[in-house]
């Protein structure tokens, strides 16, 4: 078992413990992801077949890492001598994946008893958000008076808590916001089942029904995977919860990872009542600790472990690492938003310029998106690359109408892709034109006019023909040039041509399907992807830029250099009002000091920490006081940033 060596007596404990139910407690950056791998690479060594061995993470960033990694274990260990990309196509690998796309695929193969197309889209949030709007107008509800985002994110919630629509129904109490909710909720489920789509949510809820209701789907499953692993546990939601019960059930192996301290998410669902319970649900389980940082230096640990000491709903343990010493934490007292902004600003370039760190190395965390912009403006006046965590590549526009054809094409019901790209590029087919087609008038329609929608639908016969045929680069080739996209943009101005290019990016993205062998399933594996596509999947590794990003969205990162910006309170950390006591509440109070301590873990050399004494917020300036987190750090921590020549100011912390 020489592969074992690589680990700690910890990790190698965790990775030995292979037979019924195990919690790790995995602290951050204590190789939570090498403990895993190196646990599925021992339980084939002890002779179980891959394919029986089953990890869900959450993100698509994470479960590649995870997948790619035991490939590369497995080729290793065995003597294969084949590359990740050979050896994922073998039938034999276990099975890695994201909660979401675990879901595609349970429900693609069991599509007919959910009642369900095989060929069903993925509505992403935006698209979610306009179905949403047009059922609150359905219903008579005017989005002036309530907010569509709002409405959405109860139905979230709901279906994250494994509510259907005909449960809520059942136990609303007459309320009139739950009796709006129900009647928005049903309307917008019409409109889904129309165009034959789920949301994300459906791919979790639609999971947790099949396996509920389908005893012969349940020990299908529970033959194919008799090893369950189970990543970021802490931030599993009830649905997630309940699908990992039921793939477990049976043999019970099931080996849950995660990290109280680091729990996050709670108001999109996450329960941290799932970790905490896991003891109640399996009596038998055997924990383990993980506390070996691999990550931050002496100093950045004492200061987390300091922090979140304070927290009372957790379990004890201590980070350490072998690291000793290590950069004070820098602090600094900035004037307004302006000044703090232009001090990480030069302090990055000082770094990148006289230190020789990438930029990429650095990262610049906030508590709100809003205190995103002043920093992007001193980093352009400065002449340093940043790149926004959160400006999605799917999300463009010239991406999202490239897609929609496809979509579209596959599925002929798709009114809001059909909407899209019925006249992009233009085709002389107004608006008047499409609503007389979705309110059924065709035969009202010129001869001229009908002849260019016969056209329309000829092109979508053809790209789908296309599609079904050929590799998933070679489809986006063939729509940019027959939809007439590529004649558009090209004879275009200069944002023409960059959308061009990311239409090529684009292409670049679908040759990692180009291998699959049967092109339907290439082509759907393609948009599903697509559609679940995370922030953190859009940070390339060859892009050497400064990242700017809420704390929330850094969660699972690491970076050398680590700016926490905007600690002031009520800001970070930002108060949660409780209408009933009208004060924060204590949850909440933990959750803003899990998420501190989760921005110093991402630091591996130093940290500054910085909050201006004067803030703008809605067009107000507002006097504010330093985050109490900041008192949290123990003071022998923490040396004081001088501000650069030319403006700023210090004031000292007594």
């Amino acid at each position: 078992m020489v592969y074992l060596n690589e680990l700690n007596n910890e990790q190698r404990r965790a990775a030995l413990e292979t037979d019924g139910p195990l919690l790790i407690i995995a602290g951050a950056g204590a190789g939570k992801t090498k403990t895993i791998t190196h646990r599925i690479c021992h339980l084939i060594k002890q002779g179980v077949e891959p394919e029986r061995i089953l990890a869900i993470t959450f993100t698509n960033k994470a479960a590649k890492e995870m997948r790619e990694r035991v490939l590369r274990l497995i080729s290793k260990e065995f003597s294969l001598n084949l590359p990740v990309s050979d050896l994922s196509g073998m039938a034999s690998v276990p099975f890695v994946s994201t909660f979401h796309a675990l879901g595609v695929q349970l429900i693609r193969e069991h599509a007919a008893l959910l009642g369900i197309p095989r060929h069903f889209s993925i509505a992403d949030k935006n698209d979610s958000l306009k179905l949403i709007k047009e059922s609150m107008t359905r219903v008579g509800l005017d989005s002036k008076s309530f907010e569509p985002g709002a409405l959405a994110n109860l139905i979230s919630r709901e279906k994250g808590n494994a509510v259907t629509l005909s449960e809520y129904q059942a136990k609303n109490d007459g309320g009139h916001m739950s009796g709006l909710v129900g009647e928005v909720w049903q309307e917008y489920e019409r409109l889904l089942i129309n165009e034959k789509s789920l949301d994300f949510d459906d791919l979790l809820l639609k999971t947790v029904l099949l396996l509920k209701e389908n005893a012969a789907v349940r020990q299908n499953l529970e033959r194919r995977w008799r090893y369950i692993h189970v990543d970021e546990y802490q931030d599993t939601n009830r649905v997630q919860y309940l699908i990992a019960r039921y793939l477990a059930a049976a043999h019970r192996n099931i080996c849950a990872v995660g990290d109280i301290d680091q729990t996050i998410y709670s108001w999109r669902g996450a329960d941290i009542k799932n970790i905490l319970g896991f003891e109640r649900d399996y009596p038998d389980a055997k924990i383990i600790f993980l506390e070996e940082n691999y990550r931050s230096t002496e100093v950045i640990l004492a200061a987390a472990n300091r922090v979140i000491a304070k927290n009372k709903l957790r379990r004890e343990k201590n980070l350490f690492t072998k690291k000793s010493g290590g950069d004070k934490i820098g602090l600094f007292t900035a004037h307004d938003e302006n000044d703090e902004a232009r001090f990480v600003a030069l302090k990055a370039k000082e770094l990148t310029e006289e230190k020789g760190v990438r930029p990429s190395e650095i990262a610049v965390l906030y508590r709100a998106n809003f205190q995103g912009r002043a920093l992007e403006e001193a980093m352009l006046r400065e002449e340093m690359p940043y790149q926004v965590l959160g400006t999605r590549f799917f999300e463009r526009r010239e991406i999202k109408d490239v897609l929609s054809y496809i979509k579209a094409a596959l599925n002929g019901e798709l009114a809001s892709d059909l909407k899209r790209i019925i006249n992009m590029p233009p085709r002389g087919l107004g608006k008047v034109t499409v609503l007389k087609l979705f309110a059924g008038q065709e035969k009202t329609l010129t001869p001229a006019v009908k002849k260019k929608v016969d056209d329309f639908r000829k092109l979508l016969t053809d790209i789908k023909r296309f599609a079904l045929s050929e590799k998933p680069s070679q489809t986006i080739k063939y729509v940019l040039r027959a939809s007439g996209i590529e004649e558009m943009l090209t004879g275009g101005g200069a944002d023409d041509r960059e959308r061009l290019d990311n239409i090529k990016e684009l292409v670049t993205f679908a040759t990692k399907y180009d291998s699959m062998q049967n092109s339907e399933e290439a082509i759907l594996k393609f948009l599903e992807d697509a559609a679940l596509q995370s922030d953190q999947d859009e940070l390339a590794s060859d892009n050497e830029a400064v990242k700017l990003m809420t704390a929330h969205a850094a969660k699972g990162l690491e970076f050398e250099y680590v700016f926490i910006t905007g600690l002031e309170t009520d800001l970070f950390p930002h108060r949660v009002i409780d209408n009933s006591h009208g004060r924060k509440t204590d949850g909440a109070d933990e959750e803003e000091r899990r998420l501190f301590y989760v921005a110093l873990t991402r630091a591996k050399k130093k940290l500054y920490l910085s909050y201006a004494s004067v803030r703008t917020i809605f067009g107000l300036k507002q006097v504010n006081l330093p985050s109490e987190f900041i008192f949290d750090v123990p003071e022998e921590l923490i040396e004081q940033e001088e501000p650069f020549v030319g403006g700023g100011r210090v004031i000292y912390l007594d």
